[in-house]
């Protein structure tokens, strides 16, 4: 079951849910607006490797904005630092920003029950198009999950790669993975 604005304010109050900062302007009637954080990345390498860490280059978007180009892959971060103690996250774009050709994530939309830190996007465009710092970027909705059968929340699991994410972008740590 999808949570409501109702249900997303009381799980906030009570802390299963947390959004910092919080603007309540930013909930809407089944989700919360995520924004677009100051700091992006792009990969150094023409070829990325799946079992090595593959360099970014990291950078801020000027008070002007950053032109986005089709044919790139762009990691950014949300302003929202989100805890999820109760509740399975996803997040997914905006349809202002899709109509701009703007896509906010591959194939990382679904978080897990216990993620803590902000989110990386891997963000593409269709054609050239300016973004700026503080854009609305996404939107997370919250589905109910049955935590009295929950093992171990993410942010507790050992092999957890993408937990307690700062306010920068994080690339792919596949080459972690045993394979």
């Amino acid at each position: 079951m999808i949570l409501t604005d109702g249900d997303i304010l009381k799980a906030i109050e009570e802390g299963s849910i947390v959004i910092k900062p919080f603007v309540r302007e930013c909930l809407g009637s089944n989700s919360y607006d995520v924004h677009l954080g100051k700091k992006m990345a792009v990969y150094t390498e023409e070829v990325l490797d799946a079992k090595k860490s593959n360099p970014v280059k990291s950078f801020e978007i000027p008070e002007e904005g950053f032109v986005l180009q089709p044919g790139e892959l762009y990691l950014g971060v949300t302003e929202e630092h989100t805890e999820t103690h109760c509740h399975v996250p996803f997040l997914e774009g905006k349809s202002s920003t899709g109509r701009l050709g703007i896509s906010i994530h591959a194939t990382a939309g679904k978080g897990d029950v216990g993620f803590v830190g902000t989110w990386t996007l891997e963000i593409e465009a269709t054609k050239p198009v300016r973004v700026y710092a503080g854009m609305p970027i996404g939107q997370l909705l919250y589905f109910s999950a049955n935590v009295q059968n929950l093992l171990v929340p993410y942010n507790k699991k050992q092999n957890a790669k993408y937990n307690n994410q700062i306010d920068e972008p994080v690339g792919s740590m596949m080459y972690r993975n045993d394979f």
